[in-house]
């Protein structure tokens, strides 16, 4: 579902207007995502050649499980993972494992080329998207790669409307409002990759299934829970809404589509 014409995004931020990483089980919440789409995210990059010898950069690194499994499984040589708030990070070294707080919107959040720079659920929420990824590629070696992955929204006018999409439209809208996410933006992922400087591009969606008491399925509910205000504020949902959502959400009755994880790839031409 695309904004409202005219819609302008908030001016809050991330894990502060919503997703404050204080709040108790912001953690669990990140790592039910992870749980979700981490077997993804990790067989790709080592379809990209992660493995041993690689400095690898992730961006947005949240709790570090992709990090700590490009070290433990596919094992490359080191992660530098960068977070505005690294206390999930910190709390959970590992060897090989370096962690930065950084913003990843400053200019020079980094210094340094790496072979592999991932981020995954970080631009969508950005304001000067297209800036920061191409900073990105900046950062990575020739012959190295650039990893995105983001949301994809499915909840389009043909969706049936269930209680799930209602409020999946809702918290789409919510957090645009408060927080400027975007994801109307994210299939154009490959053509930005190219225009990056890197070559070839491609890319692939993964849907986890919505299950009862699954991991997806968990995340959602928490989500919606920790953006209740953001979703009321649309006037297109009220607290009764949202309850029923996580009811039909956790019922057999449930048939949708979870958001999509797009994940788009593209190398930097060796010299």
């Amino acid at each position: 579902m695309r904004p409202p014409e005219g819609a302008e995004p908030g001016g809050g931020r991330y894990g502060e207007a919503v997703f404050p990483p204080e709040r108790r089980g912001e953690g669990e919440r990140i790592d039910f995502g992870a749980l979700a789409y981490d077997d993804v995210t990790v067989a790709r990059l080592r379809a990209l050649g992660a493995g041993p010898g690689l400095r690898c950069l992730d961006v947005g690194a949240g709790t570090g499980t992709v990090a700590r499994r490009l070290l433990d499984e596919a094992g490359v040589s080191s992660v530098l993972a960068v977070d505005r708030d690294v206390r999930f990070l910190a709390a959970r070294a590992v060897p090989g494992l370096e962690v930065r707080q950084a913003d990843v919107t400053a200019p020079e959040f980094v210094q340094g080329r790496f072979h592999l720079v991932h981020a995954r659920f970080v631009l969508m929420h950005l304001p000067d998207r297209e800036r920061v990824l191409r900073t990105l590629a900046e950062r990575v070696e020739p012959g190295g790669h650039l990893v995105l992955g983001d949301a994809v929204d499915l909840t389009s006018d043909r969706a049936p409307d269930t209680p799930y999409t209602r409020v999946m439209r809702a918290m789409w809208r919510g957090l645009r409002e408060t927080i400027g996410t975007d994801v109307t933006w994210v299939p154009s992922y490959p053509r930005l990759l190219r225009e990056a400087g890197l070559e070839p591009v491609a890319a692939e969606i993964h849907v986890p299934p919505l299950t009862p008491g699954s991991p997806i399925s968990r995340f959602w509910a928490d989500t919606w829970e920790r953006s209740r205000a953001a979703m009321r504020a649309t006037g297109l949902v009220d607290d009764a809404a949202v309850d029923e959502a996580i009811r039909y959400l956790d019922s057999d009755a449930c048939a949708a589509l979870s958001a999509g994880l797009l994940t788009a790839w593209g190398r930097r031409p060796p010299l």
